[in-house]
C-alpha cells in the first residue's frame, strides 16, 4: 500500500493507493513542524490513520508526504523518525508542498507550477524535479496574488474610506469591526494572514463591482509580473496552479494572463487528486 499526504495549516488530505488499484482517503487536521510539536501528527497517525489502513487490510510499502514547512532537513527528518515509529519497513519521502503542486499539476511535463491559496508561491519544474524557485517572501514583504495580499489591499481601502460607499456599507455589514478590532487581530492575534484572507469570499461575491474586480485583476498581474515571469523562457512553458484562490477566480486569473501572453492550463483546487494519480502511474 502507498500513503500519501497532502499537509496544510488546517488539514491533511490522506489517500491510501492498494496493491489492486483501489483508493481510500482520510482527513486529519493540519501539521507544521515549524508551529507544531511533531506529536501533533503521531496523534493523527494514531488515531485515525492506524484504524483506516488495518481497515484496508494492507502493509503500507511507501510513504509520500508533503506540506508546509518540510523544506529543512531538520524537519524532514523529524517527520520520518515519525512514521518509521508506526511503519519500520516503508520507504519515506518527505516533500514540500510546492513540490506536491508541481508533480499534481505538470505530471512528468516540464512547466511553472503555482500556489494560490492563503499564501502564494511559483517553482520552475523541469518534468522532474524543482530547478528554480522565485523567493517566496511571505504575506508581509509578497504573497502577490494570495488570500492575505487580495485581503490586505482590501482593508487598506476600507479603512482609508476608498471603497464605494455602497460597498463599504455592505462590508460593515458583514464585518461589524471598528479599526482598532481590525488592527488588533491583524497585529496582535494568531494568523493574521488567514483572517486578511477571509475577506475574499466577500471580493469573490461582489466580482462584478468594477473596484473588486480591478482590485483582484491588479494583484494577480503582480504575481504573474514578479514570479512567472521571472522564469527564463516562460512564454514557451504552461503554467498551471493550486489553491482556493486560483480556482475560484479562475476567469480573472486566465484573462491576466492572456494579456499578457501567458498560457494557463490547469487550475486545481488542492493537489492531492493530481498526486494520486501522479503516485499511481509511478507504481505500474
Amino acid at each position: 500500500m502507498i500513503l500519501i499526504a497532502d499537509s496544510g495549516g488546517s488539514k491533511i488530505d490522506w489517500r491510501f493507493i492498494q496493491n489492486d488499484g483501489s483508493i481510500g482517503q482520510a482527513n486529519t487536521p493540519g501539521f507544521n513542524p515549524y508551529y507544531q510539536p511533531i506529536e501533533d501528527l503521531k496523534k493523527n497517525v494514531q488515531d485515525v490513520l492506524l484504524p483506516k489502513i488495518n481497515q484496508q487490510q494492507g502493509d503500507v510499502s511507501k510513504i509520500f508526504f508533503y506540506g508546509a514547512g518540510v523544506s529543512s532537513v531538520k524537519n524532514q527528518l523529524t517527520i520520518k523518525s515519525a512514521f518509521l515509529e508506526f511503519f519500520p519497513e516503508a520507504q519515506i519521502e518527505i516533500g514540500w508542498d510546492l513540490l506536491a503542486a508541481a508533480r499534481a499539476l505538470c505530471g512528468h511535463e516540464a512547466g511553472i507550477a503555482c500556489i494560490m491559496g492563503t499564501g502564494s508561491n511559483s517553482c520552475l519544474y523541469d518534468g522532474t524535479a524543482i530547478v528554480d524557485n522565485v523567493a517566496n517572501l511571505g504575506w508581509i514583504l509578497a504573497d502577490e496574488g494570495s488570500g492575505a495580499h487580495l485581503g490586505r489591499q482590501f482593508l487598506v481601502d476600507y479603512l482609508r474610506n476608498k471603497l464605494p460607499k455602497t460597498l463599504a456599507a455592505q462590508f460593515h455589514e458583514r464585518f461589524p469591526l471598528t479599526r482598532e478590532e481590525f488592527l488588533e487581530k491583524v497585529y496582535q492575534q494568531e494568523r493574521p494572514s488567514a483572517f486578511l484572507a477571509s475577506f475574499t469570499k466577500f471580493l469573490f461575491q461582489h466580482l462584478k463591482e468594477s473596484y473588486c474586480y480591478d482590485l483582484v485583476y491588479r494583484s494577480f498581474s503582480e504575481f504573474y509580473e514578479n514570479n512567472v515571469m521571472q522564469y527564463k523562457n516562460y512564454q514557451d512553458l504552461k503554467v498551471h496552479f493550486t489553491g482556493s484562490i486560483a480556482f475560484y477566480f479562475s476567469d480573472v486569473l486566465r484573462q491576466v494572463a492572456n494579456d499578457k501572453g501567458i498560457t494557463v492550463k490547469n487550475i486545481l483546487e488542492g493537489p492531492i487528486a493530481g498526486l494520486t494519480l501522479y503516485h499511481q502511474n509511478e507504481s505500474n
